[in-house]
């Protein structure tokens, strides 16, 4: 692997608590810090698109992260990605051709003790670098074609689609 490029677009991974809001907002990407506080031993540049929850991730965002993806040289490409409708943007990603594609995200923050994000990562780099080209989701310590996953909203946790 030359160089791992590396795609934001916000989601649980990089939400950050406001205690005087109650609520979540997507912040900074959290995976450079992550990668850099692990001593990673490969070079990566990381490319923020865009900074939402993906229940906001529209067709036209999508559109964007697929063009970006096929504009770069990079041929191993990790995404982070909010988990409810990774499958849907994983899906449109499927006709860049010649690149492994894996996308992965978090159900707890990457700053929440115990959160699922580092391990997640970890897990999305060694796919990226062993599995041939395509498109593929990290989660819950699998990797998944994407037209055979779905999101178990209720267990939190990704499944084999029926």
């Amino acid at each position: 692997m030359e160089e791992l490029l590396i795609v934001t677009t916000g989601g649980t991974i990089d939400k950050i608590y406001f205690d005087d809001k109650s609520d979540f907002q997507v912040g900074d990407p959290q995976i450079g810090r992550i990668l850099q506080e692990l001593g990673v031993a490969f070079r990566f540049n990381v490319i923020p698109i865009i900074r939402k929850d993906s229940l906001h991730i529209s067709d036209a965002d999508r559109e964007l992260v697929r063009d970006t993806i096929a504009a770069q040289a990079a041929r191993h490409v990790l995404i982070t990605h909010g988990t409810d409708s990774m499958v849907a943007t994983a899906k449109v990603l499927s006709s860049i051709e010649g690149k492994t594609i894996v996308l992965t995200g978090a159900l707890n923050p990457a700053r929440f003790r115990g959160s699922d994000a580092e391990f997640n990562i970890g897990c999305a780099v060694g796919a990226v670098q062993s599995l041939p080209a395509g498109v593929y989701i990290a989660m819950n310590g699998r990797i998944w074609d994407p037209a055979k996953v779905r999101k178990n909203v209720s267990a939190n946790r990704f499944e084999a689609a029926d």
